[in-house]
């Protein structure tokens, strides 16, 4: 899902996110890391996938080499060990269980069919 949100979102055309300048600045045979503007954009530019490792492979199994799998795993389990309930959900979790109760006394639902 990430992956496709990143290719969903929109690419801005307007002369800063283009690069005019930068492209004025750097010399030719000289490359963009120096240039102001790439250095300023460098950390939200691209795309870094949550799971995916781009360790080479000797940093890769020196870290353990965990598989995309295993990363993955570790990723959903400190979501939910991190996860802080909202101040209003012991309200809205109060007013779920009245409705409940409510429809339950009042016969549930209509079968669908």
């Amino acid at each position: 899902l990430q992956t496709v949100a990143e290719l969903c979102a929109t690419t801005p055309g307007d002369a800063d996110a283009i690069g005019f300048d930068a492209i004025a600045e750097v010399q030719p045979g000289g490359h963009f890391f120096s240039a102001a503007h790439t250095m300023v954009r460098y950390r939200t530019a691209f795309y870094e996938p949550l799971v995916a490792d781009w360790s080479n492979f000797g940093n890769w199994t020196q870290s353990g080499g965990k598989t995309a799998t295993e990363r993955a795993t570790g990723i959903w389990k400190r979501i939910l060990s991190d996860f802080q309930p909202p101040a209003s959900a012991a309200a809205t979790a109060g007013v779920l269980d009245d409705f409940i109760a409510r429809r339950t006394e009042e016969g549930g639902a209509a079968p669908v069919s």
